[in-house]
Protein backbone atom coordinates (compact mmCIF):
# COMPACT_ATOMS: atom_id res chain seq x y z
CA UNK A 1 0.00 0.00 0.00
CA UNK A 2 3.00 2.30 0.49
CA UNK A 3 6.10 1.89 -1.63
CA UNK A 4 8.81 4.55 -1.75
CA UNK A 5 12.00 4.25 -3.77
CA UNK A 6 14.97 6.60 -3.36
CA UNK A 7 12.87 9.55 -2.18
CA UNK A 8 14.85 12.80 -1.89
CA UNK A 9 13.89 16.32 -0.89
CA UNK A 10 16.22 19.23 -1.46
CA UNK A 11 15.76 22.79 -0.17
CA UNK A 12 18.44 24.87 -1.83
CA UNK A 13 21.75 23.50 -0.59
CA UNK A 14 20.10 21.53 2.20
CA UNK A 15 19.05 17.94 1.59
CA UNK A 16 16.29 17.16 4.09
CA UNK A 17 15.67 13.59 2.88
CA UNK A 18 18.01 11.43 0.84
CA UNK A 19 17.34 8.10 -0.84
CA UNK A 20 14.60 6.92 1.48
CA UNK A 21 13.15 3.58 0.41
CA UNK A 22 10.43 1.79 2.38
CA UNK A 23 7.34 -0.37 2.02
CA UNK A 24 4.23 -0.88 4.14
CA UNK A 25 1.89 -3.79 3.48
CA UNK A 26 -1.88 -3.94 4.22
CA UNK A 27 -2.41 -4.53 7.93
CA UNK A 28 1.13 -3.46 8.80
CA UNK A 29 2.36 -0.68 11.08
CA UNK A 30 5.77 0.81 10.28
CA UNK A 31 7.22 3.11 12.95
CA UNK A 32 9.48 5.85 11.64
CA UNK A 33 11.85 6.95 14.41
CA UNK A 34 14.60 9.51 14.62
CA UNK A 35 15.78 12.65 16.39
CA UNK A 36 14.30 16.08 15.66
CA UNK A 37 15.34 17.23 12.21
CA UNK A 38 16.00 13.71 10.95
CA UNK A 39 13.53 14.06 8.06
CA UNK A 40 10.53 12.17 9.44
CA UNK A 41 7.92 14.87 8.84
CA UNK A 42 9.31 15.72 5.40
CA UNK A 43 9.09 12.05 4.44
CA UNK A 44 5.47 11.86 5.62
CA UNK A 45 4.59 15.03 3.71
CA UNK A 46 6.04 13.62 0.51
CA UNK A 47 4.20 10.32 0.95
CA UNK A 48 0.99 12.23 1.74
CA UNK A 49 1.29 14.26 -1.51
CA UNK A 50 1.61 17.53 0.39
CA UNK A 51 5.04 18.34 -1.04
CA UNK A 52 6.65 16.99 -4.19
CA UNK A 53 9.80 14.89 -3.95
CA UNK A 54 12.87 16.39 -5.57
CA UNK A 55 13.63 12.94 -6.94
CA UNK A 56 12.61 9.35 -6.42
CA UNK A 57 9.18 7.76 -6.58
CA UNK A 58 6.40 6.88 -4.16
CA UNK A 59 3.24 4.87 -4.83
CA UNK A 60 0.53 5.13 -2.17
CA UNK A 61 -2.70 3.12 -2.42
CA UNK A 62 -1.89 2.52 -6.08
CA UNK A 63 -1.29 6.16 -7.04
CA UNK A 64 1.89 8.11 -7.75
CA UNK A 65 2.33 10.96 -5.25
CA UNK A 66 3.90 13.25 -7.85
CA UNK A 67 1.62 12.57 -10.83
CA UNK A 68 -1.66 11.80 -9.01
CA UNK A 69 -1.58 13.82 -5.77
CA UNK A 70 -5.35 14.34 -5.58
CA UNK A 71 -6.02 10.63 -5.78
CA UNK A 72 -3.40 9.96 -3.11
CA UNK A 73 -4.92 12.56 -0.76
CA UNK A 74 -8.37 11.04 -1.21
CA UNK A 75 -7.09 7.61 -0.16
CA UNK A 76 -5.11 8.54 2.94
CA UNK A 77 -5.77 9.78 6.44
CA UNK A 78 -3.18 12.25 7.63
CA UNK A 79 -2.55 13.39 11.19
CA UNK A 80 0.16 16.05 11.25
CA UNK A 81 2.06 17.37 14.23
CA UNK A 82 0.17 20.68 13.95
CA UNK A 83 -3.29 19.74 12.61
CA UNK A 84 -4.65 23.30 12.27
CA UNK A 85 -8.20 22.85 13.58
CA UNK A 86 -10.95 25.36 12.81
CA UNK A 87 -11.50 26.63 16.34
CA UNK A 88 -14.83 28.37 15.74
CA UNK A 89 -16.49 25.23 14.42
CA UNK A 90 -18.17 22.66 16.63
CA UNK A 91 -16.89 19.10 16.53
CA UNK A 92 -19.78 17.43 14.70
CA UNK A 93 -20.07 20.33 12.27
CA UNK A 94 -16.32 20.21 11.66
CA UNK A 95 -16.32 16.50 10.84
CA UNK A 96 -19.33 16.75 8.52
CA UNK A 97 -17.59 19.63 6.74
CA UNK A 98 -14.50 17.53 6.09
CA UNK A 99 -16.62 14.56 5.12
CA UNK A 100 -18.26 16.75 2.48
CA UNK A 101 -14.85 17.89 1.21
CA UNK A 102 -13.90 14.23 0.81
CA UNK A 103 -17.03 13.48 -1.22
CA UNK A 104 -19.04 11.73 1.48
CA UNK A 105 -22.83 12.01 1.56
CA UNK A 106 -24.26 13.94 4.51
CA UNK A 107 -25.88 10.91 6.14
CA UNK A 108 -22.74 8.84 5.70
CA UNK A 109 -20.43 11.48 7.18
CA UNK A 110 -22.79 12.06 10.12
CA UNK A 111 -22.95 8.34 10.93
CA UNK A 112 -19.20 7.97 10.62
CA UNK A 113 -18.59 11.08 12.76
CA UNK A 114 -20.91 9.81 15.48
CA UNK A 115 -19.20 6.41 15.52
CA UNK A 116 -15.74 7.92 15.82
CA UNK A 117 -16.68 10.55 18.39
CA UNK A 118 -18.17 7.84 20.57
CA UNK A 119 -15.12 5.62 20.07
CA UNK A 120 -12.76 8.37 21.22
CA UNK A 121 -14.92 9.62 24.07
CA UNK A 122 -15.87 12.93 22.45
CA UNK A 123 -19.56 12.43 21.76
CA UNK A 124 -20.68 14.47 24.77
CA UNK A 125 -18.51 17.35 23.52
CA UNK A 126 -19.81 17.20 19.94
CA UNK A 127 -21.55 20.60 20.13
CA UNK A 128 -18.65 22.44 21.76
CA UNK A 129 -16.41 24.74 19.77
CA UNK A 130 -13.03 23.27 19.04
CA UNK A 131 -11.20 26.24 20.55
CA UNK A 132 -12.67 25.19 23.92
CA UNK A 133 -11.11 21.72 23.66
CA UNK A 134 -8.06 20.73 25.70
CA UNK A 135 -4.82 19.80 23.90
CA UNK A 136 -5.55 16.11 24.23
CA UNK A 137 -9.11 16.54 22.92
CA UNK A 138 -7.82 18.54 19.96
CA UNK A 139 -5.38 15.78 19.14
CA UNK A 140 -8.18 13.22 19.25
CA UNK A 141 -10.49 15.28 17.03
CA UNK A 142 -7.62 15.67 14.53
CA UNK A 143 -7.24 11.89 14.48
CA UNK A 144 -11.00 11.47 14.02
CA UNK A 145 -10.80 13.88 11.07
CA UNK A 146 -8.07 11.70 9.53
CA UNK A 147 -10.30 8.65 9.91
CA UNK A 148 -13.61 10.19 8.81
CA UNK A 149 -13.57 8.66 5.30
CA UNK A 150 -12.22 5.28 6.49
CA UNK A 151 -9.02 5.46 4.42
CA UNK A 152 -6.90 2.39 3.60
CA UNK A 153 -3.63 4.23 4.41
CA UNK A 154 -2.85 6.32 7.49
CA UNK A 155 0.04 8.64 8.24
CA UNK A 156 0.12 9.39 11.95
CA UNK A 157 2.65 11.97 13.15
CA UNK A 158 2.92 11.80 16.97
CA UNK A 159 -0.71 10.63 17.40
CA UNK A 160 -0.72 10.57 21.23
CA UNK A 161 1.09 13.86 21.86
CA UNK A 162 -0.38 15.81 24.83
CA UNK A 163 -2.81 13.02 25.70
CA UNK A 164 -3.42 11.67 29.18
CA UNK A 165 -2.65 7.96 29.65
CA UNK A 166 -6.26 6.87 29.24
CA UNK A 167 -6.73 8.81 26.00
CA UNK A 168 -3.41 7.54 24.67
CA UNK A 169 -4.52 3.98 25.39
CA UNK A 170 -7.77 4.63 23.48
CA UNK A 171 -5.76 5.80 20.47
CA UNK A 172 -3.37 2.85 20.63
CA UNK A 173 -6.32 0.46 20.80
CA UNK A 174 -7.83 2.16 17.76
CA UNK A 175 -4.56 1.75 15.85
CA UNK A 176 -4.61 -1.94 16.73
CA UNK A 177 -8.16 -2.23 15.38
CA UNK A 178 -7.15 -0.44 12.17
CA UNK A 179 -4.27 -2.85 11.68
CA UNK A 180 -6.65 -5.78 12.17
CA UNK A 181 -8.89 -4.22 9.48
CA UNK A 182 -5.96 -4.38 7.02
CA UNK A 183 -5.18 -0.66 7.13
CA UNK A 184 -1.58 0.34 6.36
CA UNK A 185 -0.11 2.72 8.92
CA UNK A 186 3.07 4.80 8.94
CA UNK A 187 3.62 6.05 12.48
CA UNK A 188 6.16 8.62 13.62
CA UNK A 189 6.70 8.90 17.34
CA UNK A 190 9.23 9.78 20.03
CA UNK A 191 7.44 7.39 22.39
CA UNK A 192 9.58 4.27 22.05
CA UNK A 193 7.28 2.22 24.27
CA UNK A 194 4.46 3.06 21.86
CA UNK A 195 6.58 1.99 18.91
CA UNK A 196 7.43 -1.29 20.65
CA UNK A 197 3.75 -1.99 21.26
CA UNK A 198 2.32 -0.99 17.89
CA UNK A 199 4.93 -1.43 15.18
CA UNK A 200 5.49 -4.55 13.10
CA UNK A 201 8.67 -3.03 11.72
CA UNK A 202 10.83 -0.03 12.58
CA UNK A 203 12.87 2.33 10.41
CA UNK A 204 15.28 4.80 12.00
CA UNK A 205 16.18 8.05 10.27
CA UNK A 206 19.21 10.20 10.93
CA UNK A 207 20.37 13.09 8.79
CA UNK A 208 17.62 12.41 6.24
CA UNK A 209 18.67 8.78 5.67
CA UNK A 210 17.36 5.46 6.89
CA UNK A 211 20.29 4.07 8.86
CA UNK A 212 18.63 0.94 10.25
CA UNK A 213 15.42 -1.00 9.76
CA UNK A 214 13.77 -4.27 10.66
CA UNK A 215 11.66 -5.78 13.39
CA UNK A 216 12.49 -4.92 16.98
CA UNK A 217 13.96 -8.40 17.43
CA UNK A 218 16.13 -8.03 14.32
CA UNK A 219 17.44 -4.62 15.35
CA UNK A 220 18.12 -5.81 18.88
CA UNK A 221 20.09 -8.78 17.57
CA UNK A 222 22.05 -6.66 15.11
CA UNK A 223 22.96 -3.86 17.51
CA UNK A 224 23.04 -5.46 20.96
CA UNK A 225 24.22 -8.94 20.05
CA UNK A 226 22.95 -12.28 21.27
CA UNK A 227 20.45 -12.36 24.16
CA UNK A 228 21.95 -11.69 27.57
CA UNK A 229 21.10 -14.15 30.37
CA UNK A 230 21.64 -14.01 34.12
CA UNK A 231 21.96 -16.90 36.57
CA UNK A 232 21.50 -15.96 40.22
CA UNK A 233 22.24 -18.22 43.21
CA UNK A 234 21.35 -18.03 46.88
CA UNK A 235 24.79 -18.25 48.49
CA UNK A 236 27.20 -15.34 47.86
CA UNK A 237 30.84 -15.45 46.83
CA UNK A 238 30.80 -18.84 45.15
CA UNK A 239 33.32 -19.41 42.31
CA UNK A 240 30.60 -19.29 39.65
CA UNK A 241 32.86 -17.89 36.94
CA UNK A 242 35.30 -20.77 37.35
CA UNK A 243 32.54 -23.34 37.74
CA UNK A 244 30.87 -22.32 34.45
CA UNK A 245 34.02 -21.41 32.50
CA UNK A 246 33.74 -24.31 30.05
CA UNK A 247 30.08 -23.51 29.32
CA UNK A 248 29.86 -19.72 28.99
CA UNK A 249 31.90 -16.56 28.59
CA UNK A 250 30.94 -14.47 31.60
CA UNK A 251 30.28 -10.83 30.72
CA UNK A 252 29.54 -9.57 34.20
CA UNK A 253 29.64 -11.09 37.68
CA UNK A 254 28.45 -10.10 41.15
CA UNK A 255 28.64 -11.88 44.50
CA UNK A 256 25.54 -13.93 43.65
CA UNK A 257 25.19 -13.85 39.85
CA UNK A 258 26.85 -14.07 36.46
CA UNK A 259 25.68 -12.80 33.07
CA UNK A 260 26.46 -14.42 29.73
CA UNK A 261 25.23 -14.44 26.13
CA UNK A 262 23.74 -17.30 24.17
CA UNK A 263 21.62 -17.78 21.09
CA UNK A 264 20.77 -21.33 22.19
CA UNK A 265 19.32 -21.09 25.71
CA UNK A 266 17.33 -24.29 25.20
CA UNK A 267 20.64 -26.18 24.90
CA UNK A 268 22.88 -24.26 27.28
CA UNK A 269 20.64 -23.37 30.21
CA UNK A 270 19.74 -26.97 31.19
CA UNK A 271 23.49 -27.70 31.33
CA UNK A 272 24.00 -24.74 33.68
CA UNK A 273 21.16 -25.88 35.93
CA UNK A 274 22.54 -29.42 35.99
CA UNK A 275 26.06 -28.15 36.81
CA UNK A 276 24.79 -26.06 39.74
CA UNK A 277 22.59 -28.86 41.04
CA UNK A 278 25.50 -31.29 40.85
CA UNK A 279 27.51 -28.97 43.08
CA UNK A 280 24.62 -28.56 45.53
CA UNK A 281 24.25 -24.86 44.72
CA UNK A 282 20.78 -23.42 45.31
CA UNK A 283 19.51 -21.67 42.18
CA UNK A 284 17.38 -18.55 42.71
CA UNK A 285 16.68 -17.60 39.10
CA UNK A 286 17.80 -18.08 35.51
CA UNK A 287 16.30 -15.51 33.16
CA UNK A 288 16.98 -13.41 30.09
CA UNK A 289 18.02 -9.84 30.91
CA UNK A 290 15.35 -7.50 29.46
CA UNK A 291 16.39 -5.34 26.52
CA UNK A 292 14.23 -2.66 24.94
CA UNK A 293 13.92 -0.46 21.88
CA UNK A 294 15.37 2.53 23.71
CA UNK A 295 18.73 0.79 24.05
CA UNK A 296 18.75 -0.05 20.33
CA UNK A 297 17.62 3.43 19.30
CA UNK A 298 20.23 5.24 21.37
CA UNK A 299 22.94 2.89 20.16
CA UNK A 300 22.07 3.73 16.56
CA UNK A 301 21.48 7.50 16.69
CA UNK A 302 24.47 8.13 18.98
CA UNK A 303 26.83 6.11 16.82
CA UNK A 304 29.25 8.45 15.02
CA UNK A 305 30.45 5.78 12.58
CA UNK A 306 29.27 5.81 9.00
CA UNK A 307 25.90 4.06 9.33
CA UNK A 308 25.66 2.58 5.84
CA UNK A 309 28.61 0.26 6.33
CA UNK A 310 28.08 -0.53 10.00
CA UNK A 311 24.46 -1.58 9.85
CA UNK A 312 24.54 -3.16 6.42
CA UNK A 313 27.44 -5.33 7.56
CA UNK A 314 25.66 -6.26 10.78
CA UNK A 315 22.49 -7.20 8.97
CA UNK A 316 24.30 -9.14 6.28
CA UNK A 317 26.19 -11.10 8.91
CA UNK A 318 23.05 -11.88 10.91
CA UNK A 319 21.22 -13.22 7.85
CA UNK A 320 24.14 -14.81 5.96
CA UNK A 321 22.96 -17.53 3.68
CA UNK A 322 19.29 -16.52 3.86
CA UNK A 323 17.17 -15.70 0.85
CA UNK A 324 15.20 -13.18 2.92
CA UNK A 325 17.67 -10.35 2.30
CA UNK A 326 17.10 -8.13 -0.70
CA UNK A 327 19.45 -5.46 -2.00
CA UNK A 328 18.72 -1.77 -1.36
CA UNK A 329 20.53 1.25 -2.78
CA UNK A 330 24.00 1.75 -1.33
CA UNK A 331 22.87 4.71 0.74
CA UNK A 332 20.51 2.70 2.92
CA UNK A 333 20.85 -0.44 4.95
CA UNK A 334 19.51 -3.69 3.63
CA UNK A 335 16.10 -4.79 4.85
CA UNK A 336 15.06 -8.13 6.22
CA UNK A 337 11.72 -9.13 4.74
CA UNK A 338 9.16 -10.64 7.08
Amino acid sequence: MIEATNLCKQYGDFQAVRNVSLTVQPGEVLALLGPNGAGKTTTVRMLGAIIRPTSGQAIVAGYDVAREPRMVRSRIGLLTEYPGLYGRMRALEYLRFFGNLLGMEAQQSHARAEYLLRQFGLWEARDKRLDSYSKGMRQKIALVRALIHDPPVLFLDEPTTAMDPQSARTVRNAIGELRAAERSILLTTHNLTEAEELADRIAILRGGEIIARGTEAELTQQLLGEPLWEVRVAQPNLPLTTLLADLVVVEQATATSVQYRTAEPQRLNPQIVARLAGQGIALVSLAEVPRNLEQVYLRIVDDQQTPDLRYEAALTASTHGSNSVRAEPASVVQEVSL
